[in-house]
């Protein structure tokens, strides 16, 4: 619902006052869904972007979709479609990650949007929202799009933070918190996996999702349901940029189970895109070689007899 414009770069330095020299600027298609679907694409999934888009800004990124061959169905808009620019530092290898805020959407925008997913939803099995919810929109719209994704007959899965995170209530398949938005979503610390395990199963029992997959960072994720959890470690990877890390896990994971991969398998291919991400520089997202390579490449030291007894389709 809030896609963006994404303008990476570097300078020399970045420090206060002075005018920076930048370089040669990269220009990609970004925001939450956008990512995921861009992601999803390139892992060879079957998928369809579904965003609103207007001003000259929408017009680039429509155009910058259209070359990647995603395929995408816009909404149009009467406002401009907000700009989000990186500039990495060369001295330290430090990125500067710069947000504006996205378009005011009418009612009837909002309304049009909902119209779309309908559509597009259509015989999908996985629905995906992720990002910010621009001006305008209320923080419970992500809910009503998970309403529609059930009276399509598709598995809702939700990538968001905030209140929009909070006013999302029910009949979410699978939901992707990081261990920050679970800390300020539940309160405490969650400094053991036995604490952030509780805390997550508290949103699954409350009927939120039936699927929760937490992001810790450089310490992995965790993969919960009501009666199994697992842990991954992440991946070392040399970081141009974490640019989009989190939404190219995303995008791995519905399409890993989409093909039919465990949860299992399918967290373990949302880490490898992950990891693949931060590898490539600027705004750009992953490779579907160096994904491949890495899932391929990664022990599966976990699979033991307990978990094959645990690890289950989703």
């Amino acid at each position: 619902m809030n896609p963006a414009l994404d303008i990476s770069t570097t300078a020399p330095s970045v420090v206060p006052t002075s005018k920076l020299r930048c370089a040669k600027p990269q220009y990609d298609p970004g925001g939450g869904g956008i990512n995921v679907a861009r992601v999803a694409h390139v892992l060879g999934g079957s998928v369809a972007a579904v965003f609103p888009s207007g001003g000259p800004s929408g017009r680039v990124l429509e155009d910058l979709l259209a070359a990647e061959h995603v395929p995408s169905r816009s909404v149009r808009i009467g406002g401009s479609v907000r700009e989000s620019f990186a500039v990495t530092d060369q001295r330290t290898d430090e990125q500067y990650r710069f947000v504006l805020p996205g378009p005011e959407l009418t009612l009837r925008e909002q309304d049009e949007c909902l119209a779309a997913v309908a559509d597009a939803a259509s015989g999908a099995r996985f629905v995906v929202a992720s990002g910010s919810l621009p001006p305008g929109v209320p923080t419970d719209f992500y809910q009503r799009v998970g309403d529609v994704a059930a009276a399509a007959g598709a598995r809702f899965v939700l990538d968001t933070s905030g209140p929009a995170l909070q006013r999302a209530r029910t009949g979410i398949y699978l939901l992707k918190p990081s261990i920050r938005e679970l800390r300020e979503s539940i309160g405490g610390e969650l400094t053991t996996r036995t604490e952030q395990v509780s805390a997550a199963r508290s949103w699954i029992r409350s009927g939120k999702c039936e699927v929760i997959v937490l992001s810790l960072g450089a310490g992995g994720a965790l993969a919960i349901t009501a009666d199994y959890d697992e842990w991954f470690a992440s991946i070392d990877m040399p970081v141009r940029s974490a640019v989009g890390a989190g939404d190219a896990m995303v995008g791995a994971i519905v399409v890993g189970a989409s093909r039919g991969m465990t949860l299992h398998d399918s967290v373990r291919f949302g880490v490898a895109a992950a990891a693949a991400a931060l590898t490539v520089p600027g705004t750009g997202l992953c490779r579907r070689a160096d994904v491949d390579r890495l899932f391929a490449e990664q022990t599966d030291a976990n699979t033991t007899n307990t978990h094959e007894k645990h690890c289950r389709a989703i």
